[in-house]
């Protein structure tokens, strides 16, 4: 209007002409530009949430039908409200007007940034209680539809008329604030918007570092923010932000104590506001080494992408499912992997690493590895120094178990991440399957060579025996026919060893249908012993066979005799050098009851409930194949027994005895 008037005075029309289709296109412009987002504004929010149109209409016509048809409502409307303004408006009153009605969202805006607490129900009402304010104190005035003068009197001073839309934005904007306020602690916050609220509370959607932090757990973080808060306030805010992350006031993890920290850092923010709390976090709470150094803390990160998963679109949604796939595919891996800061973080632990473990990953991830089990943090700290890239069937002890692995590693820097994976694989069911393969093999090459031995021994040893027969009729000499005598009595010794010795070995070879006969329990204890004598490397021990003569059972004789090699062979290995075995039977009604007891170390009690297991062992590597008792246990069950074991043996607190029940042979008394 002053350029106008600037033409108009001096009598210069064609600037006067410039001027107003200057002015008359920016007013066009800033028209057709507001128009335009208006109308996509209402479409998108106001008409589209509420209505949709079905399949059978076409979509882009219908669109751009309501587009046109809101800009024509939204320029008439405009139109209106002029013609409802009296002439003596001026642009100053329509600005203020329309800026004091953009004040009422500060309110909403600032609660975002400072109070999760906060939910839509609070929102709405705050904005209806000031809107309806600003509605009859300042928009109502611009029409001459209500004096609003009223407003000015909730006022603290006098204003001019001039300066009543001070009044007008103070009203509203305590009505707004009281009622956001009030609402929201009345009713409860929604999921949804209490994790917007985490995503939008300030800084809490920074990237963060994986630093290391000077503390040991959360109680020498209240320790140290007593030194400026004091002992009760530093108390409640630790709490406060332990109950909202969710964690044990015990918490130890660095990835857990970060977060702490974080969160205190935030509600104090919203207290003192975010520099003061900032400076005082870093000072009680710092972080040591060089901050620059620092990679991100992908364990947060990607807590915080599960959490907003629903709320991403676009290219953020494809590469969060991208990220999702990837993630799942190494959790579903069938061998252990697990990921190491060079700080020694726990980054990753797998379904399988767990299991392997019986560590859970929740309970592992995000702690150093120095608060690991003791057998895996020696393991991995062990692997993780050393120089090799892989290790093969490498002998673990956990416990009572022995477990055979392999393990691979690799270094990678993704996002500046020094990292290091580790592949833990293992192959303790293929080493026994190998070993009980090896074993199977020796068995049938000791089958062939007894059998060889016996045909080889047997012919001369037959001869021998044939001339010690002949001697006792081609003589009368006392001491010769005592020593023909003696002669046959060892060569019947040497048939019976090595035809045990066949016998065992075709058992082992092959399974086989036990033949139920009649069993002489003694002699087939005289078997298994002879047999083991025969072992001269083995430990000295001293072996009782207290069964009783003629104590006949129902039972496979070969098998029987394998059995108890087994259990006498174990039982040796388990005894102190000159220890004693002692075998012992008795009769009880129509059973048998057999048992073998040593005087040794035992069986560690947790081992009690998988000895009769597969291939497990309770024996040092190389020593035993844990097939033996797995046998037993068969052979017993296909003849009808029951066997149990009891360790320590009471009475003596050392020592095994093994208790086996058999039936006893019909017609026997």
């Amino acid at each position: 209007f002053y350029s106008l008037a600037i033409g108009l005075e001096t009598n210069q029309t064609w600037l006067t002409y410039v001027v107003y289709v200057g002015g008359l296109s920016a007013a066009s412009g800033v028209i057709i530009v507001a128009t335009l987002a208006l109308a996509s504004m209402c479409l998108n929010h106001l008409i589209l949430p509420i209505y949709q149109p079905d399949s059978k209409t076409d979509i882009y016509h219908w669109l751009l039908r309501i587009r046109q048809l809101l800009i024509a409502v939204i320029i008439l409307t405009g139109f209106g409200f002029y013609q409802l303004m009296p002439d003596q408006h001026t642009f100053s009153q329509l600005a203020i007007a329309a800026i004091s009605g953009c004040a009422q969202f500060l309110p909403g805006t600032l609660a975002i940034l400072y109070w999760p607490r906060a939910n839509s129900y609070g929102l709405i009402a705050g904005l209806l209680a000031g809107f309806l304010v600003w509605t009859m104190g300042s928009l109502a005035t611009l029409v001459d539809a209500i004096d609003g003068n009223w407003v000015t009197s909730f006022y603290v001073s006098d204003l001019p008329d001039e300066l009543a839309w001070v009044a007008v934005v103070a009203v509203s904007l305590t009505a707004n604030a009281l009622m956001f306020i009030a609402v929201s602690l009345l009713t409860p916050t929604r999921n949804e918007e209490r994790i917007a609220a985490e995503a939008c509370t300030l800084d809490d959607l920074n990237r963060p570092a994986r630093q290391l932090l000077d503390l040991r757990d959360a109680a020498e973080m209240q320790q140290r923010l007593a030194y400026a808060l004091g002992e009760h306030v530093a108390q409640r805010e630790v709490a406060k932000a332990l109950e909202e992350l969710r964690l044990a006031p015990d918490e130890r993890r660095p990835y857990a104590l970060r977060r702490l920290r974080d969160r205190i850092e935030i509600n104090l923010s919203a207290l003192m506001g975010p520099g003061v709390a900032k400076s005082l976090v870093d000072q009680q709470l710092p972080y040591t080494g060089d901050p620059s150094k620092g990679s991100e803390d992908i364990t947060f990160i990607e807590s915080r992408l599960e959490l907003y998963n629903a709320h991403l679109t676009g290219l953020a949604a494809d590469l969060n499912n991208l990220r999702r796939y990837h993630r799942q595919t190494l959790d579903e891996l069938p061998i252990g992997l697990c990921s190491l800061g060079t700080d020694g973080e726990i980054l990753m632990w797998n379904r399988a690493m767990s299991d392997l473990s019986g560590i859970a990953s929740e309970d592992i991830t995000g702690s150093r590895l120095n608060d690991v089990d003791s057998h895996w943090e020696t393991l991995l700290n062990e692997f993780v120094n050393s120089e090799d890239l892989h290790w093969r069937k490498y002998n673990f002890e956990q416990g009572p178990f022995t477990r055979i692995l392999n393990l691979h590693k690799a270094a990678v820097d993704p996002l500046t991440r020094s990292e290091q994976v580790i592949i833990v694989e293992d192959v303790t069911d293929n080493h026994l399957m190998e070993s009980k393969l090896t074993h199977q093999e020796r068995l049938a090459s000791i089958g062939r060579l007894a059998a060889g031995v016996a045909h080889e021994i047997g012919n001369p040893v037959t001869g021998i025996a044939c001339l010690a027969q002949n001697l006792r009729f081609d003589s009368e000499d006392p001491e010769i026919l005592d020593s023909a005598e003696q002669i046959i009595k060892q060569t019947q010794r040497i048939t019976g060893i090595v035809q045990s010795l066949v016998n065992f070995a075709h058992q082992g070879r092959d399974a086989q249908v036990s033949k139920i006969e009649a069993v002489d329990v003694k002699h087939c204890v005289n078997e298994a012993l002879q047999l083991l004598t025969l072992d001269r490397e083995a430990q000295p021990v001293h072996f009782v066979n207290d069964c009783p003569q003629a104590l006949i059972i129902a039972a496979d004789n070969q098998r029987l005799i394998q059995v108890f090699i087994n259990l006498l062979s174990n039982a040796r290995d388990a005894s102190d050098s000159d220890g004693e075995i002692r075998v012992t039977a008795q009769a009880d009604h129509d059973q048998v009851q057999v048992a073998v007891c040593d005087d040794g170390s035992g069986i560690p009690p947790e081992a009690l409930e998988r000895i009769f297991e597969p291939f497990f062992t309770t024996k040092e590597p190389g020593k035993g194949t844990g097939l033996g008792l797995a046998l037993v246990y068969n052979i017993v069950e296909d003849l009808g027994g029951e066997i149990q074991i009891e360790s320590p043996v009471k009475g003596r607190d050392r020592g095994t005895c093994v208790h086996l029940t058999f039936r006893r042979f019909e017609g026997t008394a």
